[in-house]
């Protein structure tokens, strides 16, 4: 760990930072985990649940065109993605799903919430659901498990005819990030199998907190992602500034992850982790409906541990340092007033890697503040689908094309 400097005002702002939004917090379940698909388990080391990968085929008889695997974001679960899946299938896709470390039913509390619900308990406390974050630092477990559902993805596929269908991924926000940061680190037989990739509100920036809680922490959020930036990373500035950038990053982030830190340590976590704020959940979706199954939804993990917080801001940052270089095709779609994901990472990336694949595209929803594109009301939701099985129709085209000038 790096060391801890004292005295600083930093240190003061980020306690009151989290303790903000904190509060006692309890969540029960008392429904089962909303299954869908057929589940086929993956093993996985130690204590953990078996890895499930949910996965839905065409009607009986239809030829598959592809196959689709959701990845979910951040603190959900791929529970909510049914209907996603439903539509996909519905236009012979076989699409698959999983919970990829800590969330959904690889998250060993849900895991068990699952299963005590299933043999007839009325209702379980899953309030410390969010400490399965406490082993995370980075998104490399989150990889793995993307990984392994990669890898039995293809393998259903190739089981299911005689031909070798496409494989693409669909991917939420972190899992975005989760996707893209694998694919960009993996050159194999599994990541070659992929033939495109959709982002939906790519994690590839920084959250902006609206409001007045947004006047206290963005320029906290703002000083830590710039300081991680420069941090032993110099950039084509001028001598000065550079020097200037370094001492700025050599004081602001050993100090910050020190903080971080300390306040996932036992006991302290319980107070300092905060609860998702009422904030999120308005920029989530414009859909009433949608807010109410939200709030209501006990799969949903409510808190966020301080260390992994921060490691997805130190992956943020590694993977902007890197990003040039991804050539998978991808269709990109982020709202431009989003302050989850906000629009300047999507516009970097794009900068950076649209001219890597005639076939990128991206969608800017000019007039969208909302976060979970496929969650919005009629007809913008209806919008999105349209288009990613435009371009994912198309992709195949292109792909059949070609296979097809071999033979």
């Amino acid at each position: 760990m790096r060391p801890v400097h004292a005295n600083n005002p930093a240190i003061i702002a980020v306690l009151l930072l989290m303790l903000l939004p904190g509060c006692v917090h309890q969540q029960y379940a008392t429904t089962p985990y909303p299954a869908w698909g057929e589940e086929n388990g993956i093993p996985q080391p130690g204590d953990h649940p078996p890895l499930l990968l949910r996965t839905a085929y065409p009607g009986e008889g239809v030829k598959p065109e592809a196959c689709l695997l959701l990845v979910h974001g951040m603190n959900e679960h791929i529970g909510r993605y049914r209907d996603v899946a439903r539509y996909f299938m519905q236009r012979n896709f076989i699409v698959a799903g999983f919970d990829y470390e800590a969330h959904g039913l690889s998250n060993p509390v849900l895991w068990q919430a699952d299963q005590a619900l299933r043999a007839g308990t009325a209702a379980v406390d899953v309030s410390a659901a969010y400490l399965a974050q406490t082993a995370l630092g980075n998104l490399d477990p989150a990889r793995k498990s993307l990984d392994l559902a990669l890898q039995k993805t293809i393998a259903l596929c190739d089981a299911h005819g005689e031909a070798d269908y496409p494989v693409f991924i669909l991917s939420h926000s972190l899992g975005a990030l989760v996707t893209a940061s694998f694919l960009l680190q993996n050159r194999n037989a599994v990541t070659e199998r992929v033939q495109g990739v959709v982002f939906l509100g790519p994690g590839f920036a920084v959250s902006e907190p609206p409001g007045w809680l947004g006047w206290l922490a963005n320029p906290v959020i703002k000083l830590s992602f710039y300081a991680e930036t420069h941090f032993l990373n110099p950039h084509d500035e001028p001598f000065p500034l550079m020097a200037f950038n370094q001492v700025l990053a050599f004081l602001t982030v050993p100090i910050l992850e020190g903080v971080f830190e300390i306040l996932s340590w036992p006991g302290l976590r319980r107070v300092f982790s905060p609860v998702t704020p009422a904030w999120v959940v308005d920029y989530l979706t414009d859909s009433a409906e949608e807010k109410k199954k939200i709030r209501e939804d006990s799969w949903i993990i409510r808190r966020t541990v301080p260390r992994y917080a921060k490691g997805v801001e130190e992956e943020i940052v590694l993977f902007r340092r890197q990003m040039h270089a991804f050539d998978t095709p991808y269709d990109l779609i982020y709202s431009a007033q989003d302050p989850i994901t906000p629009a300047w990472g999507n516009e970097d990336f794009i900068q950076a890697t649209l001219n890597n694949h005639g076939d990128n595209r991206y969608l800017e929803l000019a007039d969208s503040r909302y976060h979970q594109h496929l969650f919005l009301t009629e007809p913008r939701r209806s919008e999105v689908l349209q288009h990613i099985a435009q371009w994912l129709a198309h992709r195949i085209k292109v792909l059949n094309d070609a296979q097809g000038s071999r033979h």
